[in-house]
């Protein structure tokens, strides 16, 4: 759906009021146009009575049973914000709808992953339906089916919810009874329902807690989740998170957006306000956090004199611990005892407050102000090659629940890394081969987290808190979620510093931000292959590269990388794998055919030998004699460190020595089948192909290196540049803590020292950009027929493909046509001899 279209249903113009150029686009089909307002409304699960549907669907009753439907088929979370209307009105309980889902979804076989994330979390909630329960209930009813005496999926799923987590601040609100249903209820259940028909909704802490969740069984209440304007929250580590899909429904996205977004110090009106979002969407979000456990109200800590006794000794997951001071955080109603509490309190339910047909019986539970003025953060921005290390490796036994909430809500808090820390102090380093890599990552990450949180000489400056900034983790995708003016207003209001990992991945955009400043790559393409180029091209040092355009095709290796044993390949938007050059061309075509494609050089005699080099350099060791120890001194670095500011960035450069020897005595192909040295690329054989390439792994090979080298190469003509990375890196652990210590060393994090990162990173952020674009520009026919091909949508759009083939060859950058100009020739020549 067009985006102005959408504005203007969101805003409630009717046809009449629409602008022309949005007529235009309908076709100026008015019935296009109610066409498009009922499917948004159902869509995005409008409320009928305050937007513009209830103008075009007379029927208000058929739109809900529609938009119940559509819900249902799209396996969208309930609309737990229509709660009066599902519920009072159809008689759909949340029980009931995700008993529909999952009886769909059995009958059609599917499997449990085609349930979203959050859809699934809420069915675990209320059904008990896990991976592993599911899995058994389908091997059940497949059974079932070989018997003359069949179950359906509907015999099989449980006739009541489970026993779920109800807060005491929550509210109940009276759902669709009948005088039936009253004569099936106990005395107790009698009476509370009395209670809540006369005097309007009730806390369920001041009613029994048994009688709630009988009442909630059996289908005659429902909950709403009281969020107010002041309300703040806090995301403690997810537990029963569920990791399926993402959907990509309205709510969903939102949940997300959000998830990224919140933090304990800011109100939920504040958020509206920085993320530019409705704030009733806002509260809905907020309040299904709450719902299924993911989140908790800070400031919510009901006078145990208002409990009813049935609730002293129920546990809670979600109760707050909160180290402020209890009498201030009490709640006192006034009033007597014949009138809801609920009357006397002002904020919104997650159910709409014009939901309700007396504005007096909106349920919500007032919210306490918290102080202001809290101090900003460092943020530490990591992507999803973290997490997954932190998953797969089984590290630590709760580390996982860290990882995921790392991953799904793409932020862990500095509340969250006392406990995040105790489970990293866990992790031994005892792992081998590829498992020793999530190892180091999780010890590396535990040590920078240590450096960057709360250090007081971190900086210097008088603004900095006496014991130091706290600190939080970001995820680069999720905070790429978000719009990048939502983006840049969320990093500002909460964070002083952004600080990269090294290297983030090639598949991800870089965060770009000016306030905060950035220690890290300063726009994506100094993160992208255009980077690698404009590093050999300034400093007139590199290996043999090759750029090719998407659509290329290549009929034999080029001459540069004769003689070569091993090449780095770096498919454009992946992690660079180093393959052997033995069948290396089916594989280079077959990715030319997806995306543009790097070759570079990378061993004569097998693996070439790598060294990492962390800036800032130090003055000392620039000027001391160039050797194994101090690579820094080499002519490329100077040249690159008068070229490019690493005085104020932080990082690593990595060196590639390709003529090393191996003292193995065996030819270099033979040394392929060693898994510690080369892992042939996954889902390919000697004839196969892939378009991404096995990610290179150097550490294990660092390890190696003193056995296999017969003797170390000293020479500065053996050393090349290979990479310049911004950041902090965490795959080795020495260089981790080297470039930590440059950083406080140099006082990076200084204000003096920021204002001139902010200068050099715009310096070099042009200077890359006119470099790109310099070859970009299109010459002849043939050296640019790839621009006939369009971008992959999945390749990002920010930074350009390469609109010519590139070599890098004897220290010079120039175009590739492809031929040489005597093949050219003689190519002429023959072909005027056959005519």
């Amino acid at each position: 759906m067009n985006i102005d279209v959408e504005f203007h249903i969101r805003q409630n113009y009717p046809w009449s009021k629409l602008p022309g150029n949005v007529r235009q686009g309908l076709g100026n089909s008015q019935r296009e146009y109610e066409k498009q307002v009922l499917l948004y409304s159902i869509r995005n699960q409008l409320r009928y009575r305050s937007n513009l549907v209830r103008y075009i669907k007379k029927d208000e009753r058929k739109y809900y049973e529609e938009l119940l439907k559509y819900s249902r088929e799209h396996l969208m979370l309930y609309p737990y914000h229509l709660s009066d209307i599902m519920v009072k009105g159809l008689r759909v309980t949340p029980f009931s709808y995700y008993i529909g889902i999952m009886e769909d979804i059995m009958n059609s076989e599917k499997s449990y992953d085609s349930l979203p994330n959050f859809t699934a979390a809420d069915c675990l909630r209320l059904l008990g339906i896990g991976r592993n329960q599911y899995i058994d209930l389908m091997n059940q009813c497949r059974s079932s089916k070989k018997f003359f005496r069949r179950k359906t999926a509907r015999d099989l799923l449980p006739v009541k919810p489970v026993e779920i987590t109800i807060e005491p601040w929550w509210v109940v609100q009276a759902g669709f009874i009948t005088e039936d249903d009253i004569k099936i209820c106990s005395g107790p259940e009698k009476s509370s329902i009395d209670k809540i028909i006369d005097l309007g909704p009730q806390l369920a802490g001041i009613l029994e807690h048994n009688v709630v969740l009988g009442l909630y069984n059996k289908g005659f209440i429902y909950l709403d989740v009281p969020i107010s304007d002041d309300s703040c929250i806090a995301v403690p580590p997810l537990e029963g998170f569920v990791m399926n899909r993402v959907q990509g429904d309205y709510f969903e996205t939102l949940l997300y957006k959000i998830f990224v977004s919140i933090d304990e110090h800011t109100n939920v009106a504040e958020l509206a306000n920085v993320l530019e979002i409705d704030l009733s969407l806002v509260k809905n979000a907020v309040s299904m956090y709450c719902r299924l456990g993911f989140a908790h109200r800070k400031g919510q800590v009901i006078n145990a004199e208002q409990l009813h006794p049935t609730w002293k000794n129920v546990p809670s997951v979600n109760r707050l611990k909160c180290a402020m001071d209890p009498q201030k955080m009490l709640l006192s109603w006034d009033g007597t005892e014949n009138r809801s509490p609920v009357h006397d309190i002002t904020s919104t339910t997650d159910t709409d407050a014009v939901s309700q047909d007396d504005v007096a019986d909106s349920a919500s539970v007032n919210s306490l102000s918290m102080p202001g003025g809290h101090t900003k953060r460092i943020a530490f921005l990591f992507d999803s090659t973290l997490t997954a290390f932190l998953m797969m490796g089984n590290l630590s036994p709760n580390l996982k629940s860290h990882a995921v909430t790392m991953f799904e809500v793409g932020k862990l808090s500095d509340e969250s890394l006392d406990s995040f820390l105790v489970e990293l102090e866990k992790v031994q380093n005892t792992g081998e081969g590829e498992a020793q890599r999530y190892f180091d990552h999780a010890l590396t990450l535990r040590n920078t987290i240590l450096f960057l949180r709360h250090n007081k000489e971190l900086v210097a400056d008088d603004e900095q808190p006496n014991n130091g900034f706290p600190l939080d983790l970001l995820r680069c995708e999720s905070l790429l979620g978000l719009d990048p003016a939502t983006c840049s207003r969320v990093l500002n209001k909460n964070y002083t510093l952004l600080v990269s990992m090294a290297p983030l991945s090639n598949e991800i955009r870089p965060i770009s931000s000016c306030k905060p400043q950035h220690i890290g790559p300063a726009i994506p393409e100094v993160s992208s292959i255009w980077f690698k180029l404009y590093i050999y091209h300034i400093t007139g040092e590199g290996p043999p590269s090759l750029l090719l355009s998407k659509g290329s095709r290549l009929r034999k290796l080029p001459d540069i990388f004769q003689g070569y044993d091993r090449l780095l390949i770096t498919s454009w938007g992946h992690d660079p794998g180093v393959v052997p050059t033995s069948n290396v061309l089916s594989m280079l075509n077959d990715a030319l055919t997806h995306s543009a494609v790097l070759i570079q050089g990378y061993g004569i005699h097998g693996d070439g030998e790598t060294a990492y080099v962390p800036f800032p350099f130090d003055e000392a060791e620039m000027k001391g004699e160039f050797s194994r120890s101090n690579l820094c001194a080499h002519p490329a670095l100077k040249a690159l460190r008068t070229k490019v500011d690493l005085d104020h960035f932080c990082g690593f450069v990595n060196m590639l020595n390709p003529r090393v020897h191996r003292t193995s005595g065996r030819h270099p192909s033979e040394d392929l089948d060693e898994k510690e040295e080369f892992e042939s690329p996954p889902g390919s054989d000697a004839q196969g192909s892939t378009e991404s390439f096995e990610l290179v792994t150097d550490e294990p090979m660092a390890d190696a290196v003193p056995k296999r080298i017969a003797e170390a190469s000293t020479t500065e003509q053996d050393w090349i540049p290979l990479e310049l990375c911004f950041g902090i890196p965490l795959f080795v652990s020495d260089l981790n803590r080297s470039v930590c210590q440059k950083i406080a060393t140099h006082q990076l994090c200084g204000k003096q020292s920021l204002q001139k990162l902010l200068h050099s990173s715009r310096k070099l952020s042009l200077q890359v950009l006119s470099f790109v674009q310099s070859f970009q520009e299109t010459g002849d026919s043939d050296s640019s027929i790839t621009t006939l091909f369009t971008q992959s949508p999945s390749v990002d759009v920010g930074v350009p493909l390469p609109a010519k083939n590139l070599i890098f060859k004897d220290g010079v950058l120039s175009e590739w046509i492809g031929r040489s100009p005597l093949s050219l020739h003689i190519a002429r020549l023959h072909k005027d001899q056959t005519n």
